[in-house]
């Protein structure tokens, strides 16, 4: 089985050395030499400085793996290889594109006769390791063909990953999964201040993550993940109250709107993402005038004063 990896960063990087490991032949595609030069030495993988390149190295039918930032990155490969693919290739979006996208995509690229397949993956840089969860929209025969790739990147050939419906299936489900997971991050996190908040126990929350890591209801690998990070930093210092958020936390809030389903706990964290990433606090200036002009409340200014 041979692919091309159009997208060699973290995920796509990654995902070329589990291939290579697992016996499928990759052709890495990425505009920057060195990182190809340095893939191609690591793994063993066949490099290509273009998308034009990969297409003469691949016999049919070809398989283009697209592992870049969604919109408009991907959208110009994709493009690209609705030009120059043939009848019976196949194209992967193995990024976080929107589901939507994946939909039109899919359609234009049929009527070229070639396969289009949404992958959502989840795993970040533990996918190496571990195994990516794969969540795969499009047609079965599609599917078929590219069976071998999707075993040898998932956790286990017959665990991790599944075909879950048609084009934008894959990507709608791994929407719905980052939204979940706003929802977790923020309840962690709110549980763990108001423990850490409470100063007459002086809890150490280290402690209380990896006690909870063993046999609690609410173990996770998430909590795994954070009960490390606070072994080696408690006090979190160093670390800006900053969180930034990505397309999916946005588009799965829009789609209960469009549905008319409740999603008030996530639809509340990506508000709370939105709420860290206010370095003026207009509102709360504005909350503390209207405070004072009603009630006489003093008013801290910014020096500290009041």
């Amino acid at each position: 089985m041979k692919l091309a990896m159009v997208g060699l960063g973290k995920m796509g990087g990654n995902m070329v050395r589990r291939l290579c490991q697992g016996g499928i032949e990759v052709i890495g595609i990425d505009s920057n030499a060195e990182v190809r030069k340095q893939l191609a030495q690591e793994t063993g993988m066949g490099m290509a400085p273009t998308v034009a390149a990969a297409v003469k190295k691949l016999e049919g039918p070809r398989v283009f793996w697209v592992m870049l930032p969604s919109g408009k990155p991907t959208e110009k490969v994709i493009k690209e290889l609705e030009r120059r693919l043939e009848f019976g290739d196949i194209v992967i979006d193995g990024g976080n594109s929107n589901y939507k996208d994946s939909q039109r995509r899919s359609a234009i690229l049929a009527q070229s006769g070639i396969g289009f397949i949404d992958v959502g993956t989840s795993g970040g840089v533990w996918g190496l390791a571990n195994g990516y969860c794969m969540m795969a929209g499009g047609e079965q025969r599609h599917i078929d063909v590219v069976e071998p790739i999707l075993k040898v990147l998932a956790p286990a050939a017959d665990k991790g990953w599944a075909h879950v419906g048609p084009a934008g299936a894959g990507h709608f489900t791994k929407m719905v999964h980052n939204g979940i997971e706003y929802g977790l991050m923020q309840a962690y996190a709110e549980g763990f201040d108001l423990m850490r908040s409470k100063r007459e126990f002086n809890l150490d929350m280290a402690q209380v993550a990896e006690v909870w890591r063993h046999g609690s209801v609410v173990q996770s690998w998430l909590l795994d993940l954070t009960a490390e990070a606070l072994s080696e930093n408690k006090e979190l210092t160093d670390v800006a109250p900053f969180v930034p958020d990505s397309g999916e936390g946005r588009w799965t809030v829009t789609e209960s709107i469009d549905q008319g389903v409740p999603l008030p706990v996530i639809s509340l964290a990506l508000q709370m993402r939105f709420a860290s990433q206010d370095a003026e606090g207009y509102s709360n200036k504005m909350l503390s005038v209207m405070r004072n002009a009603f009630g006489g409340h003093a008013i801290k200014e910014a020096n500290g004063e009041t």
